[in-house]
């Protein structure tokens, strides 16, 4: 993504969204035939009364389609289920334009950002409807920001853009039904591109027609209705059904209306074979003939339990487009030998993560003794200096790369080349020297001891479909026994690895991926250069003390982090791009000081898999988290010929 100006930025997305809405398309016929049946049997009222006043008009990549047809999927295991925000769960106020340049309005039919950017005005779509036809407007915004965000019996996850840098949160002014305010005490100039970011604008997903039942606030009687669902209160209730604190809670919903193109009838968890999603009846967007997106009737999930089935259902031609967990190194070439058998196709994916794997010792662990090691600086940069990264990527991905720390791609304005390449040498010798120093003892296998006498173990824990992870350990462990540390590794499915990782404190380290290379996305997303958010999954309690002070979960970093965090505050203060390039690259600097995490290499290009006959795809997107790829690119107005 190009680093653009606050002001360029929103800028692009605005003129995108006008080329949405030229004056031809005002008296358009809209039509919605696969639905008319149902019109005609009184089951829905006529598309008229279902269409906001003036509905999203998107333009179809390639060609305008007909609506009909069952798009194939699948989902890997039972605890990652963010990737369902990629392909029917990207809807927020405001999203990222297909090609990364700018905001584009969304749901709200326009907004408005002050000079100081300290106020945003949203204007909602008159006539706007969840999927059971009740009416989106500011009282479901209103909902969330008092009864759920500032809520403090309800835990929402990570909106801390919401905050000024003084602590202060914003308010909210709801100006008449469609039209609120946003203001901040101090400038915020990441706001916009903040709602665009994936599962971020929960504004637009939390229905107070249906939620209010669950709310005590609303309902007198919540907490007898929670125990007769066998929960203990309405607050654990209302956060299953509301589902804005975790993803897998969000999608496993069947019954809670939703402004996305499909909605679930069966959702991931309800059966153990499929999760079904069907067209939303009251979607707000049409192509530009008039046609009700989406165009897919259906979308179908098959539940599958790992990778190599997934393989199996791909080459056999049954899985329509998929990239995350099959799309590997070591997978490509049986892919591409299958292309013509299997009628598919490769897209391409440009990487936006900082590293194919960054290793990340917690910081934040209970145990004094770890706890105390792993904050040693030296003893991260003898870890760093025992991997053989080389190996690592010649051979899993076919010596495509090079030796990395997380860091921005080289040729960003923002590259700091000591951050990209400090401590990438495979050196076990000097490894070894800076162990002595630290850890000297070592019982009869040749392990080190630690202060309390017991052996240096290290474990692990990561998702189990993450093969390229378990290929990179197999390299690593013994890297890391050759210098005295008892490395291993434990898989375990994603849910638990939610549960035990990212809200836990209890595990030694884990590994992962994201975090942003470039631009503003790297603004945004700089999970390894500084605890800003529950992704910084090394310092879980510094997060949360940048987040939530008063929490009593939070751990207060050293003064060279907390530095760190107040820089970052600083940074998201600001909307002048010059000042905004100016503290990100002290940022990056002082990060390679405190040095972290550490990883492997800048990932190359990565690849998914598209049958032939889906259309109105794109061949090249970013691969990202933040751009949920595909979501951007929309798919409501994928169909297959």
């Amino acid at each position: 993504m190009r680093n653009l100006s606050r002001r360029a930025f929103l800028a692009a997305g605005t003129a995108f969204a006008a080329l949405l809405a030229l004056p031809a398309w005002a008296e358009m016929e809209y039509k919605s035939p696969n639905l008319e049946e149902a019109v005609q049997a009184g089951d829905l009222p006529p598309l008229a009364e279902r269409l906001p006043e003036n509905p999203l008009v998107i333009t179809p990549r390639d060609q305008p389609g007909t609506q009909g047809g069952i798009w194939n999927h699948a989902l890997v295991g039972g605890g990652s289920l963010s990737m369902l925000v990629r392909y029917q769960g990207y809807e927020p106020m405001v999203r990222f334009t297909p090609d990364w340049s700018g905001v584009t309005p969304n749901v709200a039919e326009s907004f408005e950002v002050n000079e100081d950017s300290t106020e945003y005005t949203f204007t909602l779509r008159k006539g706007m409807k969840w999927s059971d036809g009740e009416p989106y407007t500011t009282e479901d915004v209103k909902f969330w920001y008092e009864d759920v965000f500032q809520n403090p019996e309800l835990t929402i996850g990570d909106q801390a853009f919401w905050y000024s840098t003084d602590g202060s949160v914003a308010e909210l002014e709801v100006v008449d039904d469609q039209t609120f305010k946003v203001k901040f005490a101090q400038p915020n100039g990441f706001f916009a591109q903040q709602l665009a970011w994936a599962q971020q604008d929960q504004i637009t997903r939390t229905p107070k027609h249906y939620l209010k039942q669950f709310h005590i606030k609303y309902n007198p009687d919540a907490n007898a209705l929670a125990k007769e669902r066998g929960y203990e209160s309405w607050v654990a209730l209302f956060q299953r059904e509301c589902g804005v604190q975790q993803d897998n809670d969000f999608f496993q919903n069947s019954n809670r209306p939703t402004l996305n193109a499909w909605k679930f009838t069966i959702a991931p968890g309800e059966d153990t074979e499929r999760a079904v999603a069907v067209r939303n009846p009251y979607y707000w967007k049409v192509d530009t003939e008039g046609t009700q997106l989406p165009y897919f009737d259906q979308i179908n999930y098959q539940m599958v339990g790992d990778p190599e089935v997934l393989l199996l259902k791909t080459l056999q031609g049954e899985i329509d487009m998929m990239d995350q967990y099959i799309a590997t190194p070591a997978n490509k070439p049986v892919l591409y030998d299958a292309q013509e058998s299997g009628d598919f196709h490769f897209y391409t994916l440009k990487e936006t993560a900082a590293n194919v794997m960054v290793f990340q010792l917690n910081l934040n662990h209970t145990d004094p003794v770890k706890n105390a090691l792993y904050n040693n600086r030296d003893f991260r940069v003898a870890l760093s200096h025992a991997i053989d990264r080389q190996s690592m990527i010649e051979a899993v991905f076919v010596g495509q790369g090079a030796p990395a720390q997380p860091s921005i791609v080289e040729g960003d304005p923002l590259y700091v080349e000591r951050l990209a390449k400090q401590y990438t040498e495979y050196d076990p010798e000097r490894a070894n020297a800076i162990l002595d120093e630290i850890l000297p003892n070592k019982d009869s296998e040749g392990f080190r001891l630690d202060s309390e006498g017991r052996r240096v173990t290290i474990i692990f824990e990561i998702d189990q479909v993450r093969t390229t992870f378990l290929d990179m350990f197999q390299l690593a462990i013994p890297n890391f026994r050759d210098v005295g540390i008892d490395a291993q590794i434990r898989t375990m499915d994603r849910s638990l690895w939610e549960t035990r990782v990212r809200h836990g404190r209890e595990f030694d380290a884990t590994a992962h991926q994201f975090g942003a290379n470039s631009g503003v996305a790297a603004m945004l997303d700089p999970r390894y250069f500084v605890p800003f958010n529950t992704n910084a999954l090394y310092a879980q309690g510094w997060a949360l003390h940048f987040n939530q002070p008063d929490n009593d979960a939070a751990i207060e970093p050293p003064d060279d982090v907390k530095a760190q965090q107040e820089l970052y505050k600083k940074l998201l203060a600001t909307g002048d791009q010059d000042k905004q390039h100016e503290i990100m690259l002290e940022l990056l600097n002082n990060a390679a000081d405190q040095f972290l995490v550490f990883g492997v290499s800048l990932p190359p290009d990565g690849y998914g898999v598209i049958k032939n006959d889906m259309v109105n795809t794109m061949p090249v997107m970013p691969n990202s988290f933040g751009w949920p790829t595909p979501g951007p690119s929309a798919p409501e107005q994928f169909f297959k010929n």
